[in-house]
């Protein structure tokens, strides 16, 4: 048998700004590692000692001088192994993006990310220098190029450590989650694998952080770019690889089969709920139970987070409220084991109609009356969570977070949106999905026309296009950027692509009052778009003179 270097990934969890709870854990990790594995070198994330994405805690003066003495603590307790740990690192006026090789109680190489993104969710030249020198480890004459998440994505930092003399190329990620990001990485490390007969070995970060997921999914690649091992999605854990030391390629391992989309969404939910909620210490959360799909989906995610003990259900019927959705909204709570309570909001309701009746004088009820409806939910939701200590998860999917299509103070009222980033569509395949593990969500629900019902006979239709029709508009839209003549010329309906894309440009006030919620498209509402509230764009059409386009 050739000789072999036992390499651990170390796909962890980690805490933004827990800088000496984040040390212990890689502490503890490289012992495990060692003991359980007999792990020579243990691989940790992108930035893992100061967790990902830690923003402008990076501005503050006494973050670098923690960092320091937690890299020290570390190298001090690390024996029979070596790290490669990412962290941030000042030195001569400038801050880097960075990652060190500790070994024999000291850091023996560090590495600065060549290459920092500034599009979408990133915002790294705000905070960091670029690096300029390639990093070449030697771990038991095997040389090894060490390089930082984006840098796989540019050809040139590969392509200067394969100049360098490298065999091997390890990769620290905090590459966060988005539908068919795990097969983009796999392809582009792939190419680079190739391009250089370089093998590869790329460890990403897990767990949720605000709106962001991380979703692990560590991979190897040999020199043809043949995927050779994955680890799990969504799962913390180390997972060891053994590296052909003549060769200078992983051996064959496990390689976990790449999940479906709907399931891999779900969990990526999953997990951004349970880490909002555990990391920011609340004992549970509240929902408000509608007996629509939106809301028996978010109960059903937050049971599978947190468990059915630390969830609570209000139903708050009014007079619109039909019989179906009381019966639904029960049938969900007690397949889930949760807490339910019934608290008809038909009393506040009429007191605010006497109170207001003098003001409103003889105007007819309009989407006023709705509205007030919304927003005693938001109240008694709000008065609950006050009163418990648990948090408020809203309901709201990104269609109707898209057009406007929900009540400020009311349903928007809330802590964290499970599925703020989640298109209707896409939320009817969720349920069905999450059905297809144990029926939770009743049939007519999924079946029954949407309405927020809040006026005699309310369908969301009265007011939007079909939600096939709005979802493929939206993702044109919102996601790719397209102007309205060329989604018109995609053979979508004139007016209602110009009603749908008003819509849109005028609701960035209410989104802007949102709360955050988990990102799992490729351009979510919050960090990925960031559009002026007050804005002239395209109110004028250009003159009859102006140039073509």
């Amino acid at each position: 048998m050739s000789r072999r270097l036992r390499l651990v990934i170390a796909q962890l969890d980690f805490l933004v700004g827990d800088i000496w709870g984040n040390a212990g854990r890689i502490v503890d990790a490289a012992r495990r590692a060692r003991e359980g594995h007999g792990a020579q070198l243990v691989v940790f994330p992108e930035l893992a000692l100061t967790g990902y994405p830690p923003e402008d805690l990076l501005l503050r003066p006494e973050f670098d001088r923690q960092v320091r003495r937690a890299l020290a603590w570390i190298a001090q307790r690390i024996s029979g192994t070596g790290i490669i740990l990412g962290h941030p690192w000042e030195a001569d006026g400038a801050r880097y993006n960075a990652a060190s090789y500790l070994a024999e109680g000291r850091r023996q190489a560090m590495y600065f990310k060549q290459c920092l993104p500034n599009y979408g969710v990133f915002d790294e030249k705000r905070y960091f220098a670029p690096g300029r020198e390639t990093c070449l480890l030697r771990l038991q004459d095997l040389p090894v190029g060490l390089t930082i998440c984006e840098d796989i994505w540019e050809p040139e930092p590969a392509a200067r450590a394969a100049e360098a003399g490298a065999r091997l190329l390890i990769n620290i990620n905090a590459s966060p989650y988005h539908v068919d990001r795990g097969r983009e990485r796999e392809a582009v490390v792939a190419g680079r694998a190739r391009a250089h007969g370089l093998a590869a070995v790329y460890v990403n970060l897990v767990g949720g952080q605000d709106e962001l997921v991380f979703d692990g999914q560590s991979f190897a690649v040999d020199r043809a770019g043949q995927v050779v091992c994955r680890t799990p999605a969504f799962t913390e854990g180390l997972f060891p690889v053994d590296v052909d030391l003549e060769e200078g390629v992983p051996v064959p391992g496990e390689v976990t089969p790449a999940l479906p989309e709907a399931e891999s969404v779900y969990r990526a939910i999953v997990l951004g709920v349970r880490d909002y909620v555990n990391k920011n210490g609340f004992p549970g959360v509240v929902i408000g139970l509608s007996g629509g799909v939106d809301s028996a989906l978010t109960l059903a995610l937050a049971v599978d987070a947190l468990g059915p003990e630390r969830v609570e259900a209000l139903m708050m019927p009014s007079r619109y409220t039909a019989d179906m959705s009381l019966e639904d909204a029960r049938a969900e709570a007690e397949a889930l084991g949760v807490q339910y309570r019934l608290i008809p909001i038909e009393p506040m309701f009429q007191a605010f109609l006497d109170g207001l009746k003098e003001e409103f004088g003889d105007r007819p009820m309009d989407v006023t009356e709705e509205n007030i409806q919304a927003r005693i939910r938001g109240v008694i939701l709000m008065a609950v969570s006050n009163k418990t200590g648990r948090m408020v998860l809203t309901t709201g999917n990104k269609s109707e977070m898209a057009v406007g299509y929900a009540t400020l103070y009311g349903d928007m009222a809330g802590g964290f949106g499970a599925i703020k980033d989640v298109p209707k569509t896409l939320v009817y395949r969720l349920a069905r999905y999450r059905n297809g593990l144990g029926a939770v969500i009743p049939e007519r629900v999924l079946t029954r026309a949407p309405s927020a019902e809040l006026a005699p006979g309310q369908k969301d239709t009265d007011s939007l296009p079909p939600y096939e029709i709005l979802d493929a508009i939206l993702e044109r839209y919102v996601e790719q950027d397209q102007s309205v003549d060329r989604i018109i010329a995609g053979g979508f309906d004139a007016e209602t692509v110009r009603r749908v894309a008003r819509m849109v440009d005028r609701n960035e006030y209410k989104r802007r009052q949102a709360a955050p919620g988990v990102r799992v498209t490729r351009r979510a509402f919050g960090r990925d778009r960031r559009y002026p509230i007050t804005s002239g764009y395209g109110r004028q059409p250009p003159p009859e003179d102006a140039p073509p386009d």
